[in-house]
């Protein structure tokens, strides 16, 4: 098992690309905590989880990402708990289509709060916690719009252009301490966002992707997977682009 005994922690967890990283970070042997937007969400992913799997090493929690001391105190307890915290996917985040000309601050803000500062609360509090232990893994999700944009929804590629710059500024700063840092960029994802969307309109989508499909969240997990585990161990301040698009 690629994470025997780890203990990984996965924001966003109880849906989609982030579920399915729990999902597969439980096959390869880690303990998961998973955090929801409240915690009657997050209990609901973990019962499901032990339902399929009654051994499953899973719990939840829900902190509010956009408040640092509540993220500290929340990380500070499971590595109180469980020893050490030797994962942490930045999965949590929001997406947006309104138009520019429709555009408001508190739109803008709310989408930069969860995808932005969410990632920085969240890696702010588990870094000291790695320091100690002189190892760790910080993932964060970034997307194919931080590369190529959208057409509406601005704060969306705009958040997550900011974590491709975060990532790469961090894997520079927290490497002395043997801590790697990456980030995934999905594509097009079979996710609930995407089930809503009418079938021309992802078959014309296809039709640009080479391999000539979206892709699964477990294509999705499955980079992150590699990237916490010792199969990685020399790769950092990479984002890594889950496409299926062909580049030169």
């Amino acid at each position: 098992m690629l994470l025997e005994n780890k203990i990984a922690i996965v924001t966003g967890g109880t849906r989609g690309i982030g579920l399915a990283t729990v999902e597969a970070f439980l096959r390869e042997g880690a303990t998961v905590i998973l955090t929801g937007s409240r915690q009657e969400t997050a209990d609901k992913a973990v019962a499901a989880l032990k339902e399929k799997d009654p051994n499953a090493k899973v719990a939840g929690i829900a902190p509010n990402l956009a408040d640092l001391a509540s993220v500290e105190e929340a990380f500070q307890k499971v590595a109180q708990e469980y020893g050490r915290i030797d994962i942490l996917v930045n999965n949590a985040g929001m997406s947006d289509s309104t138009p520019f000309d429709k555009y408001d601050e508190a739109t803008f803000e709310k989408v930069m709060d969860l995808n932005v500062k969410g990632v920085f609360t969240c890696a702010r509090a588990v870094t000291p916690i790695m320091q100690a232990q002189g190892s760790g893994v910080i993932l964060n999700t970034s997307s194919m719009v931080s590369r190529y944009g959208q057409p509406s929804g601005i704060a969306y590629p705009t958040s997550k252009f900011a974590v491709n710059g975060f990532t790469l500024s961090l894997a520079r700063e927290l490497g002395k301490y043997g801590i790697r840092v990456n980030a995934v960029a999905p594509g097009i994802t079979d996710t609930d966002m995407m089930r809503a969307v009418p079938e021309h309109i992802i078959k014309a989508l296809c039709t640009q992707i080479p391999l000539g499909r979206i892709g699964k969240p477990e294509e999705v997990a499955n980079a992150f997977v590699f990237l916490a585990s010792e199969m990685a161990s020399y790769i950092t301040g990479v984002v890594l682009s889950v496409d299926g698009l062909a580049r030169t």
